[in-house]
């Protein structure tokens, strides 16, 4: 008893010790970021579009970049969630638990959630070339869609297969088909999703690789899918590369502004977690 009780400290100590390492990662993380970039980080940077001599340290801002991020983001995240849910109920509804395909269409999306970016954005690329697109708007959204689409998937089947096979079955009792099943489902999962949506959007809008390629960098704000967008995550690796000081402080700011709408992202998450799980089942 009296070893079990040492081994329990101990391994108490370590969880404490690895839990007080990764706090201390974030926050010298956001510290450094914050320390070099909040000084660069102002209304005029936020709300304009880059000037003239922008990187050569004059006047000018990163409005372009925001704006291109934000449509990529969020219309391949919407993009991602009418792909990947029929693929999840089909895998959970339709599909036996003991079904091959599922185990196989399961292996495919794990593999596929591995792959880099850099990966994604070459395949991207290649469609590309064949649809005769050249580097825009559209090219982004589409390697962005393709990115988060396994995690979309993977994330919100793990939580649909924890559904109780009961609630299934008391649902075919009372006579419902299987469409009519999907959304009882659908409700039990609705708090996997959201964490799922949040997951893809944090990796989706921190990605350069994918774009790099595909959508292009533009000064300007895109006004269709044809033309180039900027990205928060390209703006602040060009910035980031540059030899002029001032520059280098924007990529800072331009950091900053990224981690705080992640952290946005992730506060506005939990709320939707936290209110869609009081109608889940337990």
């Amino acid at each position: 008893m009296r070893y079990k009780f040492i081994e329990e400290k101990i391994i108490n100590l370590f969880m404490i010790a690895a839990t007080l390492v990764v706090f201390g990662f974030f926050a010298s993380i956001i510290w450094i970021i914050a320390k070099t970039g909040f000084p660069s980080l102002t209304w005029e940077m936020i709300s304009s579009l880059p000037g003239g001599g922008f990187y050569l340290g004059r006047e000018g801002g990163i409005l372009n970049a925001i704006t291109g991020s934000l449509m990529i983001v969020f219309t391949s995240t919407l993009l991602g969630l009418v792909i990947s849910i029929p693929i999840v109920f089909y895998m959970n509804v339709y599909l036996k638990k003991t079904s091959r395909l599922a185990y196989w269409a399961r292996l495919s999306f794990d593999v596929l959630y591995g792959i880099p970016s850099i990966v994604y954005g070459a395949f991207g690329f290649i469609i590309m070339i064949l649809l005769g697109l050249k580097a825009s708007l559209a090219g982004g959204i589409i390697v962005i869609t393709f990115l988060i689409v396994p995690i979309l998937v993977r994330s919100m089947d793990e939580v649909a297969k924890s559904v109780s096979k009961d609630l299934l079955d008391a649902s075919y009792s009372l006579g419902a088909t299987r469409l009519e099943t999907c959304k009882v489902v659908l409700r039990q999962i609705m708090p996997g999703i959201a964490t799922a949506t949040l997951l893809s959007v944090g990796r989706a809008i921190g990605d350069a690789a994918g774009v790099m390629f595909t959508a292009g960098f533009t000064d300007n704000i895109p006004t269709s899918l044809d033309e180039p967008a900027a990205t928060l995550s390209l703006s602040v690796f060009f910035q980031l590369s540059s030899p002029i000081p001032e520059v280098r402080e924007r990529a800072y700011a331009a950091a900053l502004l990224l981690t705080i709408i992640v952290l946005v992202l992730s506060i506005a998450g939990r709320i939707i977690t936290n209110r869609f799980s009081k109608n889940k089942i337990k």
